[in-house]
Parts: structure tokens; C-alpha cells; sequence
């Protein structure tokens, strides 16, 4: 099962990111914990400047814009 944290404070572009992720993570048959991080100091723990952000396992792979599903599957399948 892959861990995949969408950092921001909840705003309609986190709200998307994280929809995004749901939907890669079903069309590429992965098992998700999807988790949201929102308060600024945990989202600064991870180095991020601008949100959305998205991390899976730990790793950022995407801040300051919406990743598509098509991204987001790529990474979940690596």
C-alpha cells in the first residue's frame, strides 16, 4: 500500500489534488492511504514552498500546481 499526502490548507486546488489521487490510484488497481497534511508547520517539514504538493511514500514529487491522474499513475506504478 502506497502512502500518498496531499499537502496544503484545503483549498479547492488541494481539494482537486487529492480527488486526483483517488481516482490514479483506482485506475491503476494501488491500494492508497491517502492522508492530508494542512497545518503550515507539517507542510514546511517537507521543504514546500507552494501547495498543492503531493507526496507518495514520503517523497514530494509535485508542489505548486494540480498533478494530473496521468502523472499520478506513473508514480504510483513506479
Amino acid at each position: 500500500m502506497k502512502r500518498v499526502q496531499v499537502l496544503g490548507t484545503g483549498c479547492p486546488k488541494c481539494q482537486q489534488t487529492a480527488a486526483n489521487a483517488k481516482q490514479a490510484a483506482e485506475a491503476a488497481g494501488v491500494q492508497i492511504e491517502l492522508e492530508k497534511v494542512e497545518k503550515p508547520a507539517d507542510i514546511a517539514k517537507f521543504g514546500v514552498m507552494f501547495t498543492p504538493a503531493l507526496a507518495i511514500d514520503g517523497e514530494v514529487k509535485v508542489s505548486g500546481r494540480i498533478p494530473t491522474v496521468d502523472e499520478i499513475k506513473g508514480w504510483l506504478s513506479a
